[in-house]
């Protein structure tokens, strides 16, 4: 390259200076309102499944209570109980990683204390204490969104 063509280049750049710059500003207000968009977007999924999975958890202490207390077998039917659980169990996985863990130990332990859980105040705790477990985790995912 010549001293000319430097100096061309030089009063290239000085000349579209504003030009330059306004490309710089819009690439870069571009990939800032991309990146908003993606994370609003994960946010409104988040928030939608959290409080989806909070509707199923109300149903399912719903039957947990009316089996336990009432021993309704009509609606305390711990078989109903199982589409809330497995419902449940799908939702979370539009949630963050500790509210899976804690929907994935919700099912775990109806499957395994379901069957006595209208008889059985132990399995009424464990249910119980996993459904305030996962409500919780949904809460604190909810509650820590931008």
């Amino acid at each position: 390259m010549t001293e000319k063509d430097n100096s061309s280049i030089r009063a290239q750049i000085s000349r579209n200076a504003v030009a330059l710059i306004s490309l710089v500003v819009a690439v870069g207000s571009l990939g800032y309102n991309t990146w908003r968009n993606e994370l609003t977007e994960a946010n409104r999924n988040v928030r939608s499944a959290g409080f989806q999975l909070m509707n199923e958890i109300a149903k399912l202490q719903q039957v947990v209570l009316l089996s336990h207390y009432d021993m309704d077998d009509v609606r305390g039917n711990p078989r109903v109980g199982w589409t809330h659980v497995i419902a449940i169990k799908d939702l979370a996985y539009s949630m963050p990683a500790d509210v899976q863990t804690a929907c994935d130990d919700l099912f775990l332990v109806w499957q395994d204390n379901w069957d006595s859980l209208a008889n059985t105040p132990a399995s009424l705790d464990k249910i119980d204490s996993s459904i305030n477990n996962a409500k919780g985790k949904i809460l604190r995912a909810i509650e820590a969104l931008d």
